[in-house]
């Protein structure tokens, strides 16, 4: 019997059907992995260009990672349950990126002085009159679980569906779900890229829509050849 490796295994070499270590391992692997992703992006980051971020590129960097982070819980969700090899790797490209991600938008409001939280609503920041219109609805007027659903993230009950689903039937809605909560975050991307005034985050923040519009496309091929409605 050939000795079990004491390295972390590489995403290409995790779980076959022939050999499959169990699964909170793996899971655990991919956590350190998003812990150090994250850890990387926070003393990576090149910091803001001179003139300084407004109220849009603060209120970006505060709700992307709120919504980065829903992408990785998701993510993590799919990547320890799936037997999609494909779906697997794509789970934890997502997991292990967003959390690179969260970790410079983290490190942008360090150096920028101000709170990583702050006491406008999800989303206010999107509009130049101060209220991101949804059916009518103002950014202000809106409840917390309306304002998450207009950038696309899933409800609570979506999440206990995903963690309780199995197979095919989770597959599908993982795509269904992370389509979704990525065209959401291309939307925010959208919104900065016309109202903020730091050429650091339009610049990071173009980047984030090209790999989550690829990642989009992947997710799109995935379930046509899955059969998913």
């Amino acid at each position: 019997m050939t000795e079990a490796s004491s390295t972390a295994p590489e995403p290409d070499d995790l779980e076959t059907p022939a050999r499959r270590a169990p699964w909170a391992l793996i899971a655990l692997a991919v956590v350190v992995a998003a812990a150090l992703a994250f850890a990387i992006g926070r003393f990576s980051t090149f910091g803001s260009q001179p003139g300084g971020p407004n109220a849009a590129d603060i209120g970006f960097a505060r709700d992307m990672q709120v919504h980065h982070a829903q992408a990785v819980e998701m993510a993590m969700i799919e990547y320890r349950s799936t037997e999609d090899e494909e779906l697997r790797l794509i789970a934890y490209d997502i997991a292990t990126a967003q959390a690179q991600q969260s970790g410079q938008m983290f490190d942008w409001l360090v150096q920028w002085g101000v709170p990583q939280a702050g006491s406008d609503a999800l989303m206010a920041w999107m509009s130049e009159d101060e209220g991101h219109e949804h059916g009518g609805t103002t950014a202000d007027e809106a409840t917390d679980d309306e304002l998450r659903a207009a950038m696309g993230m899933a409800s609570d009950d979506e999440l206990a569906r995903l963690r309780d689903a199995t197979g095919t039937a989770q597959d599908c809605l993982f795509t269904e779900l992370m389509i979704r909560h990525h065209e959401g975050a291309i939307e925010m991307v959208d919104a900065v890229q016309r109202l903020g005034s730091d050429a650091n985050t339009a610049r990071t923040a173009a980047g984030m829509a090209e790999s989550q519009t690829r990642e989009v496309q992947a997710l799109e091929s995935v379930s046509a050849r899955l059969g998913c409605g």
